[in-house]
């Protein structure tokens, strides 16, 4: 694990706030769901996973943070190359099979190789393939950094979202204006 350029504030005589309370503020930042896929030999492994972040375009870096109890992360750690399936909205029930622990989380589930041998999801709004490069120890986490070898999106689909503990959507959205 390469931690040279991690920076530590140290804030002494600070409380920190009640983890109840910032699961209920931080649950109003509205997120994406991914499902973070790799090859361990030759089976598919995966977790759910909302905290993927585009870090820099160059280089193409993305970033996302397992939790240390991850069982999963360990193998995708080893595999190196990585697919991250940015999901749809129907594809509910798959985010739900990949947040939990045990099971052939893939039984069933429509998926292919993609170019770096990671697993892709058939029906995902968009997929980035990605080679982990640092990591970084982030408390009860981990902050992956990958950078981006491959991706591709489809443009007509509604994204899965997370909001308040609960999945969701939108309709249409609202451009953003490019104006700085």
């Amino acid at each position: 694990m390469n931690t040279e350029n991690a920076v530590v504030v140290d804030r002494n005589g600070l409380t920190p706030p009640d983890i109840a309370m910032l699961r209920r503020v931080m649950g109003h930042f509205c997120t994406g769901v991914a499902v973070i896929t790799a090859m361990a030999g030759k089976r598919p492994v995966g977790f759910a996973c909302q905290s993927v972040v585009s870090v820099s375009l160059d280089p193409p870096y993305i970033s996302f943070c397992p939790s240390k109890t991850s069982t999963s992360w360990p193998l995708l750690r080893n595999a190196g190359h990585l697919c991250v399936n940015i999901l749809a909205h129907d594809q509910r029930e798959l985010c739900s099979t990949f947040a939990v622990s045990g099971g052939d989380k893939f039984a069933g589930v429509d998926w292919a190789l993609a170019g770096n041998g990671a697993p892709a999801f058939g029906g995902a709004l968009a997929r980035i393939e990605a080679t982990v490069e640092l990591e970084h120890n982030a408390g009860d986490h981990t902050i992956v950094v990958a950078r981006i070898t491959d991706l591709t999106a489809e443009d007509h689909a509604k994204p899965l979202l997370f909001y308040k503990g609960g999945f969701g959507g939108f309709e249409e959205p609202t451009p953003v204006s490019r104006h700085h």
